[in-house]
């Protein structure tokens, strides 16, 4: 029988509420999956362009931020909001999404049977506190032909992904042949990660 007098919850304390400010319907789905309520804030529009010299993980980290501070409403007690931003870093180059169609066969043809980065910045602010934190996951692809390429351009249209890809999708299926790290991290959000660093907030 549970011991209702030792093991009540403290209602004074806010129950925790996840403030997400993106338009990605793969962060919203990954971050309800943490089974904390949540809901999706808009940002007003922010320049995402970066200081020259930024290198891999700096990228989308700096970016966070930007969005971190776009948002200027007073957080309430036990909210959390969350920004984030991923890219795909392949030998020095940074992919963010293709401008079009030709973009994207140029992006998937650099990824062809190589090994790249895919980096996620998320940065995380209460009422009382805030951090921030970079997640890596290396990801190689196998070689892609010109024709696994068109197929899945043209099905597929992945035009809002960084590096012209999604990971969970049929180029994923055929063309990924390791993965080390966070596989949610190359859909977008490190949900693992961003749990521990939720823990942290004392929320």
């Amino acid at each position: 029988m549970l011991d209702t007098e030792n093991n009540n919850l403290d209602d004074s304390q806010p129950q925790m509420r996840l403030l997400l400010a993106s338009n990605s319907p793969r962060r919203r789905e990954l971050l309800a999956g943490l089974d904390i309520p949540m809901e999706v804030v808009r940002l007003k529009d922010i320049d995402e362009t970066h200081p020259e010299g930024l290198q891999g993980g700096d990228i989308p980290l700096h970016i966070a931020k930007l969005k971190m501070s776009a948002y200027d409403m007073q957080l309430k007690p036990g909210e959390v909001l969350i920004t984030a931003d991923t890219i795909v870093w392949c030998d020095g180059e940074e992919m963010g999404k293709p401008h079009d169609r030709a973009d994207a066969q140029r992006m998937l043809h650099r990824l062809s049977g190589c090994t790249h980065q895919v980096y996620t910045g998320v940065c995380l602010r209460s009422a009382a506190d805030s951090t921030s934190f970079v997640c890596c996951t290396n990801v190689t692809f196998g070689t892609l032909t010109d024709e696994q390429i068109d197929y899945y351009i043209d099905q597929y249209r992945p035009y809002d992904k960084a590096g012209a890809y999604g990971i969970q999708e049929w180029i994923g299926y055929v063309g990924c042949t390791q993965l080390e790290g966070s596989y949610y991290n190359v859909m977008g959000l490190p949900v693992q990660r961003l749990y521990q660093a939720l823990i942290k907030l004392k929320i």
